[in-house]
């Protein structure tokens, strides 16, 4: 690898070298979503890698490895901001020190990824940072931060359903899409970035309420089987809306689609059958072998469908 990257011109060279970097940081941190990549077509894997390095960054930023850091609440506000700052210079200029910030731009440049989807995404991020001089009040400190349908809504489409529309747009940015496609396609990636954050607000229900106070799915920290139950028919409707769309997809991109889309159908289905108590407990997981089974059938099913 050196070899060929010594024989690149200087730009191309530390692209490809950030392109690496931040698919270290998706073998660091998902293996189900790395797996999964590779299904895609060439021409899109390091393009989603790059979308995937920076929101995860972003994340990492905000659920709190600033703090332990040792950042307060305003430099954490700070740290986002020069992210977020650095982020839109380099899609206008298509240069970062920052590798993955630099990734990331290239591929937002070449996929037309501009405010209207960074914006939102980093304003979702801003909402998982504690309010400046809340320190000073130690039961502020530990209070619960709640969020009501409303605050949901706009906080899911920030911090998922763009991703979604982010990738989107690297799948399509060859294609000529008519009006009812383009919609179509949007409103599958809108669904199926929706249903994975719900998804995760109920596997991490632990780590949200007890180690980071934050309530994604009520706005007074409760929730009882009934909720569960309510969220479960929710994520069943948006997966169901995403399935629609993987026939309008690229055939490259499709299959790496329904892979994601069944691993996360399994899921919900191990999250019904959980009690709240045990949601309360752990993190619902697939084992290695359930994931290669739902993977080999998805390659099939989308083989059968194109054939």
């Amino acid at each position: 690898m050196s070899g060929a990257l010594d024989r690149l011109p200087p730009l191309a060279r530390y692209s490809r070298t950030a392109e690496l970097a931040s698919n270290q940081v998706i073998e660091a941190y998902s293996t189900s979503f790395g797996t999964a990549t590779r299904l895609l077509g060439r021409r899109h894997r390091a393009h989603v890698r790059n979308i995937y390095a920076l929101v995860r960054v972003a994340d990492e930023l905000v659920d709190g490895v600033a703090v332990e850091a040792g950042l307060s609440p305003s430099q954490q506000h700070r740290a986002l901001a020069r992210l977020r700052a650095e982020t839109e210079r380099a899609i206008e200029l298509g240069y970062s020190s920052n590798p993955v910030v630099h990734a990331f731009a290239r591929t937002a440049r070449e996929s037309g990824i501009d405010a209207s989807l960074t914006s939102p995404f980093f304003d979702s991020m801003r909402a998982d940072l504690p309010r400046t001089g809340r320190v000073a009040d130690p039961l502020a400190a530990t209070a619960l931060t709640g969020f009501d349908s409303d605050s949901h809504r706009d906080y899911v489409y920030g911090s998922a359903e763009v991703v979604g529309l982010m990738c989107l747009r690297v799948f399509t940015r060859q294609e000529v899409l008519t009006p009812a496609r383009r919609a179509a396609l949007e409103r599958g990636a809108r669904s199926l970035g929706a249903a994975f954050q719900n998804v995760n607000f109920l596997r991490d229900l632990a780590d949200d309420t007890s180690r980071l106070r934050r309530s994604y799915l009520s706005a007074d920290g409760e929730l009882d089987g009934a909720d569960r139950d309510r969220w479960v028919a929710t994520i069943r409707e948006q997966l169901a809306e995403a399935a629609a769309a993987l026939p309008l997809l690229p055939g490259d991109a499709a299959v790496a689609v329904r892979s994601a889309l069944e691993l996360f159908s399994a899921l919900t289905d191990r999250i019904a059958a959980a009690s709240v108590a045990e949601l309360r407990r752990r993190r619902i997981r697939l084992s290695a072998a359930a994931k290669a089974r739902i993977l080999l059938h998805a390659v099939a099913a989308s083989r059968k469908q194109a054939g």
